[in-house]
């Protein structure tokens, strides 16, 4: 999701400084309200597991693209599916880029040792470069967001009318050694929910999280779980009027950064400087797990390796900075 979400910003000013071009986004059916509000997109939605599988479902995909008259391709994900279908674009004389993702550079800078380690270009930039490739100079230096959305009817009667300030937080990550410890999330949590002039959203999915989310704002009146309570499309609606988010390096950092939301991020295998920094955000949102203690870090681009002596690494963010850099981010 957070990939997904990563090319917001960079479609946005896509459109803003061209637009008479008409594009078609091509990705699972559930990431569709991520680009709904965005002009002259058009949604594609892939199936892998039914119409879309296997060759002969990835030729049938570009057959459903081929109609649409597409004359440029954009490949964001470059992965084997995406290749595929590019390839067969560019066989029949479309014009076709790809995202360099850095991987050779990515590799360095996660290597287990004791090292220096320098900024990486961001997903943004390798965005942007892509389409340079197909013509279309996009200038991110005025950004664009998408706007507020109208708070959905249901999570008005969740949670009440937004007259408090809300602050988000998404505790978890696909991996483990990207989330935050749950004891000092707690922390966090009820650190925060001291203050009766603010309201605590609670972001996850599936019924292990749920349930977990329900533990953690159990007895807390300022605090409400959204996961399995509302769907996806509202969960959108209700980040876009968010005060501040506070997440992982996961999907949701990235959901509310196209929004224009200060988000500040929590920090652990993996690292700002790989390039996943949400869009627009000072470096200073991203709390980082102490290198000085952990000189491997970042041992990971997605957070899926387990470092020997590295599973405590996230526990070296303290929730009272945590709760401090909230606070802060509310104040401005």
């Amino acid at each position: 999701m957070g990939d997904v979400a990563m090319t917001v910003p960079v479609l946005l000013g896509l459109v803003k400084q061209y637009p008479d071009v008409k594009i078609t986004v091509v990705s699972k059916a559930f990431f569709k309200p991520i680009f709904s509000a965005i002009p002259n997109v058009d949604f594609a939605s892939v199936h892998t597991h039914h119409r879309h599988k296997g060759l002969l479902g990835l030729y049938r995909l570009y057959i459903d693209l081929k109609s649409k008259n597409i004359t440029h391709v954009a490949d964001l994900h470059n992965v084997l599916r995406s290749k595929i279908v590019r390839t067969l674009f560019a066989l029949s004389g479309k014009k076709v880029a790809f995202t360099d993702k850095g991987r050779a550079e990515k590799k360095e800078l996660t290597r287990l040792e004791a090292k220096q380690i320098q900024p990486l270009k961001t997903m943004f930039q390798r965005h942007v470069e892509t389409f340079q490739k197909l013509g279309f100079d996009i200038d991110l230096n005025e950004p664009v967001f998408l706007q507020k959305e109208a708070i959905p009817l249901k999570v008005t009667h969740l949670v009440g009318e937004k007259k408090e300030r809300w602050i988000g937080i998404a505790p978890f990550a696909h991996h483990d050694r990207k989330k935050y410890p749950l004891d000092l999330m707690q922390q966090v949590v009820e650190g925060l929910a001291s203050d009766k002039t603010v309201k605590i959203l609670l972001f996850g999915g599936g019924l292990h999280e749920k349930k977990l989310l329900d533990t953690m704002a159990s007895g807390l009146s300022n605090v409400y779980n959204l996961a399995g309570n509302v769907s996806f499309d509202s969960e959108l609606h209700v980040i876009s009027n968010l005060d501040v988010m506070l997440s992982m390096d996961s999907g949701n950092a990235h959901l509310a950064a196209m929004y224009g939301i200060e988000t500040i991020t929590l920090w652990g295998a993996t690292h700002p400087f790989a390039g996943f920094t949400p869009f627009n955000q000072p470096f200073l949102n991203g709390l980082i797990s102490d290198r000085t203690k952990y000189p491997f870090l970042p041992t990971s681009v997605y957070g899926n390796k387990n470092v020997p002596g590295y599973e405590d690494a996230m526990r070296t963010i303290l929730p009272g900075t945590v709760i401090a850099k909230v606070r802060s981010a509310l104040q401005q």
